[in-house]
Order: structure tokens, then C-alpha cells, then sequence
């Protein structure tokens, strides 16, 4: 699937009077996975609490996480101001579907760690959309932000995802049309690269269990939305 539109009850699901709630449960759940409770049970405990559907469960799951985990991530995750780096890594998949959901209008949950993460996923299958294009162009404008156009980009993509090689093509061809120092790979697990131990580059994902495992890392996606898409469907569960 491409990064999704607004499902259909999500304005329900979502809506300001419900933030409150949400806020509450997001705060509880962390408090239970702070205390050894495993994700699955502190999240049917919480979300039978407050009586929430599958997705705003979802959207819990998605945006929380024990505080030692958000303080060890935050410690390694490079500054805007920061020099470029050798290398640029992007979690393909995770970056562009981000995105896409952005540019569509769904939502996008913020974090504890001051990140935003999708409800969609992947689960498989990917096809291209009319915003795939501009979420690609979005991506390359932050790192122009960054002051990282120059710095050499290995995007890594998912081959057991269907249309894999779609996405593989349009990125090669923004970037040959953009004079970009762009590679991109097909791999069958993305995750184990960017993860790699002692690694050369900068990984840009916002997946948390990539986040808990790689270097320095970015949230690219998360930096391209709060910056260039003023209008994203943000729901901050964590707010600062």
C-alpha cells in the first residue's frame, strides 16, 4: 500500500476531544512498560481502561516507549546543526511512507522522543501513488536543509515488499535528474544494515527498533513534515 489517507473513522477516532484520553493512556502505557510489563498486556490493560478501538491502540503502541529506551536513542540522534556525515543511510520504505501519509492527510502519531510515526506499514505490498514523487523530493530538500545535498545516500528497500522495484526507479531517477550522490538497493533486510555495529554512515528512519539498535540516526521524515507540511495530521500524544 502507498502511505495511507485518512481512514474513515480516524476523524472520530482522532478527533481534539478525544486527546485527553489518549494522552492519558499514552502516559499509563508508559508507565507499565517502565515497570516490565510486556507491550501486549500493558496495552490491553490500558486500552480496555479507556474502552479505545484498534487503531487509537495502534497509535499508542506506536508512539510510546520506556524512558531509558527514549534516552539512549536521543543521545545518539544527530543535530540539525551538525556537520555532514560520510554516509547517509535511509530506511527506504519507512521514510517515503511517512511521508506519503503526510501529503495525503492521515495520520501521523508524535512520540515520546519527539518523533511521528505512521499507522500504515507496509505488510507486503507497496504500489506507487501520485505523492510518491513528492515524498521523495521532500526527503532530498531536508537533507538540503541539512546541508547534506553532497553527502553520498544509500537508500535501502525491502525486496520481499511487492513494487519494489517501482520505488527503486523513481528514486534513481529523481536523483540522476537532481545530480544526486544517491544509490539504490534492494535488500532483504534493510533493518540488519542500518543497524550494523561500529557503522560508517547516518541512519534515517523513524522505526524505533532500528532507532534502539543503530549509530547516530535521524528522523528525516519526521524533520521534512514539521518543517515543509505545516498542515500534517500531527496527533501529538507527547506533547512539549
Amino acid at each position: 500500500m502507498p502511505g495511507g489517507g485518512p481512514h474513515p473513522r480516524d476523524r472520530e477516532l482522532f478527533a481534539p476531544e478525544r486527546l485527553p484520553t489518549l494522552r492519558r493512556a499514552a502516559e499509563e502505557l508508559r508507565f507499565l512498560r517502565e515497570r516490565g510489563y510486556a507491550l501486549p498486556g500493558a496495552l490491553k490493560l490500558v486500552g480496555d481502561r479507556h474502552q479505545l478501538r484498534e487503531r487509537q491502540r495502534l497509535a499508542l503502541s506506536r508512539a510510546t516507549s520506556e524512558a531509558q529506551g527514549v534516552r539512549e536513542r536521543l543521545a545518539r540522534r544527530v543535530p540539525e546543526d551538525a556537520p555532514p556525515p560520510p554516509a547517509v543511510w535511509v530506511d527506504g520504505f519507512n521514510v517515503v511512507i511517512t511521508l506519503e501519509t503526510a501529503l495525503r492527510g492521515g495520520v501521523l502519531v508524535g512520540t515520546c522522543e519527539g518523533g511521528l510515526r505512521d499507522l500504515a506499514g507496509v505488510h507486503g505490498t507497496y504500489r506507487l501513488s501520485e505523492v510518491s514523487a513528492r515524498a521523495i523530493a521532500l526527503a532530498e530538500r531536508r537533507l538540503a536543509a541539512r546541508g547534506w545535498r553532497a553527502v553520498p545516500t544509500r537508500w535501502l528497500l525491502d525486496a520481499p515488499v511487492s513494487n519494489t522495484g517501482r520505488l527503486a526507479a523513481r528514486i534513481r531517477a529523481h536523483a540522476r535528474e537532481a545530480g544526486l550522490d544517491w544509490s539504490v538497493e534492494v535488500v532483504p533486510d534493510p533493518d540488519a544494515l542500518l543497524a550494523a555495529p561500529a557503522p560508517p554512515h547516518v541512519a534515517a528512519t523513524s522505526d524505533a527498533a532500528v532507532q534502539d539498535r543503530c549509530g547516530p540516526w535521524i528522523d528525516l521524515a519526521a524533520e521534512a513534515i514539521r518543517a515543509d507540511l505545516p498542515g500534517a495530521w500531527i496527533v501529538d500524544l507527547f506533547p512539549r
